[in-house]
């Protein structure tokens, strides 16, 4: 499984792409959700964690544009996303429940728990 974690504070995609590996995932990584899109198209992951709060594009932005290059595109596959935010606002809450996203977790979060998640999502693709 080929996951793509995008946040733009180095500490914690590190942290995030050390424990990943450690567990037998391959990982790419962004730091900006204008990198985000282009990793999207050219790398093709199967789950995307994105932050929420990020410069030059936020993650409410690449989720737009992702729902928009699905529309154009129509070859944008439908990828399951987890957020990781430092505080849940009612928009995230809407997001998961039209199913624009499949689940967030809270910052700083437990290691353990977005492993349990991802094989959540691990599951329903397999």
């Amino acid at each position: 499984m080929k996951i793509l974690v995008v946040d733009d504070e180095p500490h914690i995609v590190m942290m995030i792409k050390s424990r990943l590996i450690a567990n037998n995932y391959e990982v790419i990584t962004a730091n900006d959700g204008q990198e985000c899109l282009q990793k999207l198209v050219s790398e093709k992951p199967d789950l995307l964690i994105l932050d929420i709060m990020m410069p030059k594009m936020d993650g409410y932005s690449v989720l737009v544009a992702i729902k928009e290059m699905r529309e154009i595109r129509g070859d944008m596959p439908q990828i399951p996303v987890i957020i990781l935010t430092a505080a849940v606002e009612p928009r995230i809450k809407e997001l998961v429940e039209q199913e624009q996203i499949g689940a967030y977790m809270l910052k700083p979060f437990d290691s353990k728990e977005l492993l349990k998640t991802i094989e959540t999502f691990k599951n329903k693709l397999s």
